[in-house]
């Protein structure tokens, strides 16, 4: 066998290897993968390896990806294709890390199969693409104990959330169906029904019972929800805990709150420096409107890393919306009505507030993070959600009776513009300490002994609480400064058939976030993951510049149209009572100056996406000439390493021979 024919047999030689180990690699449950990612895309987070190693029961993933039906769908379905490679290598991670214990189906649902029958049974969303073809991408867990969860859609502006929402699924099936929710409050957010003696007043006037906020009939259908007394010592047989508005709180709630936040429940928060919801109380007659509606919460959030500023309100001309007072007064800007829509409001790397859209805030507070010490947390961690701009700040009133009678221009004047965002909803999370380390005692009256009257002289009775001073473990509390954003005037409206929809986002953030507390503790820390895409950051710039300079250009047409306009009607004002000719003469030629001047700016405007076109077809060209050379020339360097290598050695084989010879 010659040179050649040897050089031959080994290529092939090398390419069968090389084709079988990558084939074995592929097909092993133990392969060895290596996430070169600059964000580590495909791997898992901690929380989620904790999840996996607690399971005790073999659960099945079904994975459903219409893959044959997208081959020949619109560009839009295309994209998928590399989404489901993402999910796909993503959960094959999970079957790997779950010690045997997760079983993973990948399942191409065809037309009239029983697959899309299942799929259809599970409750996954069906896109049809034609008369007998449907596009499915979703994923369906099963236990061996008959519970079904599923995601009903891979959508794609969840791509950086895949990991939590597959966490997630897992461990909600095997969890309690339903959580177990306690609402402490000083208003009546479950309704007179909730209240035995508020319920037997009305009934004995006649009148009708107050139903409970229709944000409490939200949370009664998602979980099992009971109310906890504003005077409890403790809280008990609840996995999660709200508190909306606590206001004027005894010493025994506040223990019954601090003590089950640090034995590591979670809480969230509800405080307001003044909430328009409260009505006064009917009672105190005149006095009730100049009664205080506050609630804060400092003497404990102080302990556990955070604060809202007493008196202060968020404010920020950007986000400030228009009321009118009356029916003649005009829209002016509230500074303490905000609706954060803008993009940078929500914390948009956290699965509460990531696709929060529209969230408004009547006359919110102000939180912020306290220093830790020794008497706090350790090593707390302060996660703001909801925020202001960076042009926010804080504002307040001499006296909350200006808050009666609301002026918008003189609230606005009390308000001068900041250089940071004010923070209106955040988590906080750490190993707590209790505020009452030593615990409380309780005075009470000494109990009365058959049915004789109390001795008068009898002293009090005291008993002792005890509690726990540190958390064992690390906790979470989410807090919001606002109230009024979940009642019913903010939240929800009233439709014209007698059903209330909702309004923007309000709800939506309160059950995000009790949603995100319900599961285990091991999801609060779950990262956010990167996006599976690798963007084309100087396409963007490009594009971006781009499309600044056009909306300049924009402008300039539409300010230009604006002096026209403003002209011509002073050009008709000025000519009232002249002939007519000479009127539309004047008409006439100012709209042909517009034409001329539109037309000139139109011009400019597509040579300004022509070289935007030229430059991303430039840079795309010159892309398409680096990777088109790059493994030729990764070759011809090998080539050429592998001839002078080879050279090298015949030199010194000959080398070698000369001297043998000369010896």
């Amino acid at each position: 066998m010659n040179r050649s024919m040897r050089a031959i047999v080994a290529i092939l030689l090398i390419g069968v290897i090389v084709l079988s180990l990558n084939s074995i690699l592929r097909n092993s449950p133990q392969a060895f993968r290596l996430d070169m990612t600059d964000e580590q895309l495909y791997t898992l987070s901690d929380s989620t390896e904790t999840v996996l190693g607690k399971l005790r029961q073999p659960l099945t993933l079904k994975l459903y990806f219409s893959r044959t039906v997208s081959l020949n769908a619109p560009d839009q379905i295309q994209f998928f294709t590399n989404y489901y490679s993402f999910v796909k290598a993503l959960v094959e991670e999970y079957e790997r890390h779950s010690n045997g214990m997760l079983t993973v189906e990948f399942i191409d649902p065809l037309p009239f199969s029983d697959d899309e029958e299942d799929a259809l049974r599970y409750g996954l969303k069906r896109f049809p693409l034609s008369e007998e073809e449907n596009f499915f991408f979703g994923a369906v867990l099963t236990t061996g104990f008959g519970v079904v969860k599923q995601i009903p859609f891979f959508a794609p502006d969840r791509n950086t959330f895949v990991e939590y929402d597959l966490t997630r699924l897992i461990d909600s099936a095997i969890t309690r169906e339903k959580t177990r929710l306690g609402i402490l409050s000083s208003l009546s957010v479950m309704g007179d029904a909730a209240s035995p003696y508020m319920a037997q007043m009305k009934m004995m006037q006649g009148q009708p019972l107050a139903p409970a906020w229709k944000i409490v009939q939200q949370l009664q259908q998602r979980y099992e929800v009971s109310s906890i007394s504003t005077d409890s010592e403790a809280i008990e047989d609840v996995d999660l805990l709200l508190v909306i508005h606590p206001k004027d709180l005894p010493e025994s709630a506040l223990f019954a709150l601090d003590q089950f936040v640090v034995k590591g429940g979670r809480a969230v928060f509800l405080i307001d420096p003044y909430s328009f919801v409260e009505q006064p109380d009917p009672r105190m007659g005149q006095q009730a409107q100049f009664a205080p509606r506050n609630s804060d919460l400092n003497v404990l959030l102080k302990t556990w890393g955070m604060e809202m500023e007493e008196g202060k309100f968020a404010g920020d001309r950007l986000l400030a919306q228009k009321i009118r007072t009356s029916a003649q007064s005009p829209f002016e800007p509230l500074i303490g009505y905000l609706n954060l829509g803008c993009r940078d409001c929500a914390n948009r790397e956290n699965v509460i507030s990531s696709e929060l859209q529209e969230v408004v805030m009547l006359f919110a507070g102000s939180l912020k993070a306290v220093e830790d010490s020794e008497d706090s947390v350790a090593k707390s961690e302060f996660i703001p959600l909801l925020q202001t701009t960076d042009r926010g700040n804080v504002w307040e009133v001499e006296s909350p009776t200006e808050l009666l009678y609301l002026d918008p221009g003189a609230l606005m004047d009390k308000f001068s513009e900041g250089e940071e965002p004010v923070v209106m909803g955040a988590i906080v999370t750490g190993t707590f300490r209790s505020n009452f380390p030593d615990g409380i005692d309780i005075t009470e009256e000494p109990p009365q002994t058959g049915g004789e009257k109390q001795d008068p002289e009898a002293e009090p009775v005291t008993r002792h609480l005890d509690a726990v001073a540190v958390a064992e473990q690390e906790g979470a509390i989410a807090v919001f400064s606002d109230v009024d954003f979940i009642s019913d005037m903010l939240a929800y409206q009233d439709t014209f058939f007698g059903m209330s929809t909702t309004v923007g986002n309000n709800s939506d953030l309160l059950l995000n976030t009790l949603d995100d507390f319900s599961g285990s503790g091991d999801l609060i820390g779950l990262r956010t993951r990167g996006n599976f895409q690798r963007p084309f950051i100087v396409v963007e710039q490009i594009q971006q510049e781009a499309e600044y300079r056009m909306a300049e250009e924009e402008n300039a047409i539409v300010a230009e149209i604006d002096k026209f306009n403003a002209e011509l009607q002073s050009l008709i004002a000025q000519q009232q009572g002249q002939e007519q000719e000479v009127l539309e003469n004047s008409i006439l030629k100012k709209r042909q100056e517009l034409e001329l001047s539109i037309h000139q700016a139109e011009r400019q405007l597509r040579q300004v996406r022509m070289k935007k076109r030229e430059q991303i077809d430039a840079l795309g060209k010159t892309l398409q000439q680096i990777n088109s050379l790059v493994a030729p020339a990764i070759i011809l360097c090998l080539g050429i390493f592998v001839g002078i290598r080879q050279r090298v050695l015949r030199q010194r084989h000959l080398q070698t021979l000369r001297t043998q010879e000369h010896a």
